[in-house]
């Protein structure tokens, strides 16, 4: 280890739909001076920009990145930049460029600089032969890109924590909904496209079909189980600290539909599955944080209802 670690926070893709809503939460928690937000957009106006210190940062570059590390006095980074599974399909190269030599980058400066890492995996994880309840021991055979790179994390994870000492842990986030950021191109995003078509048209034309049942999340739970499991103690954290499976609530996308239509009157969802249909058949129905439960505590709060209610509450109060 090369020097003493600050005390401050990096969040990598900040301004992306987890990113938002984690660095928010972090400013309010610790304070706003205390959250440096990066990403390698530029949009001036987005809150995690004006709301706090910000920095132009690219993950796959080593010598920037180390330069922000000690320059903003960094101890923990919440590494969010990645491409995700769709956009990662159409753009394979570069979905491994950024989501593997990214997270290498990340790892590096936490062995240089003596950092506590969080580094998420994802239920893309899993392939078609893993069980449709998914335990947290499986045998990881993902088939798209996507799911490939998060192996690839998961395992750097733990060897960094083996090798090194490096303190990095991460959740296997299932498909996540959220009013307060567009979604970045997942499999999952019709499960945040349908409220926005909702209150906008009436009509949602859903890209999977009505059976599809995938785990899901609010993303109100997420950020918690994220802060909970950064809060747990090392010595809490075991064999799964590179991808804790963490469970929200499965339902499948007609349910989703017809649980927006009793909230919005005259809903109309049609179901015309493409390419995507494909990525969602090879995940698990539902998954299982017996391990998550008990390392650290995980419990959900949002059921469906829950969800929509939040969600639909939450669209309404931002379009006023």
């Amino acid at each position: 280890m090369a020097d003493t670690p600050g005390s401050r926070i990096l969040v990598t893709g900040a301004l992306g739909q987890i990113g938002t809503e984690l660095t928010e939460t972090l400013r309010e928690r610790y304070g706003a001076d205390a959250v440096v937000a990066s990403d390698v957009r530029d949009l001036p106006d987005h809150p995690c920009v004006v709301g706090g210190p910000y920095r132009n940062l690219s993950v796959i570059d080593a010598d920037a990145f180390d330069r922000v590390v000690v320059e903003e006095g960094i101890g923990t980074v919440y590494h969010l930049a990645a491409i995700l599974s769709a956009t990662g399909e159409k753009k394979p190269e570069l979905c491994e460029r950024i989501n593997v030599g990214g997270t290498v980058t990340v790892l590096e400066a936490a062995r240089k600089h003596s950092l506590r890492v969080y580094a998420p995996s994802s239920i893309a994880v899993f392939g078609p032969d893993a069980p449709k309840h998914a335990p947290q021991e499986c045998t990881l055979n993902p088939t798209t890109t996507y799911g490939k790179t998060k192996v690839t994390g998961e395992r750097l994870a733990m060897n960094y924590w083996k090798q090194y000492g490096v303190d990095v842990r991460g959740i296997r986030y299932p498909g996540l909904v959220s009013y307060k950021a567009p979604a970045g191109g997942g499999t999952t995003d019709y499960a945040v496209d349908i409220f926005h078509h909702a209150l906008e048209t009436g009509h949602y034309d859903c890209f999977v079909r009505g059976d599809t049942r995938l785990p899901m999340m609010y993303m109100a739970d997420a950020i918690r189980a994220t802060i909970a499991l950064m809060d747990a103690p090392v010595e809490a954290i075991g064999t799964a600290r590179g991808g804790y499976n963490i469970s929200g609530c499965s339902f499948t996308a007609t349910e989703l539909a017809e649980a927006v239509g009793a909230r919005v009157s005259g809903f109309t969802c049609d179901f015309l599955p493409d390419v995507r249909q494909k990525y969602a058949d090879s995940w698990p129905d539902s998954v299982d944080d017996e391990a998550a439960q008990a390392d650290w505590g995980w419990v959900a709060e949002y059921d469906l209802e829950a969800m929509c209610d939040a969600m639909i509450a939450g669209l309404q109060s931002s379009s006023i």
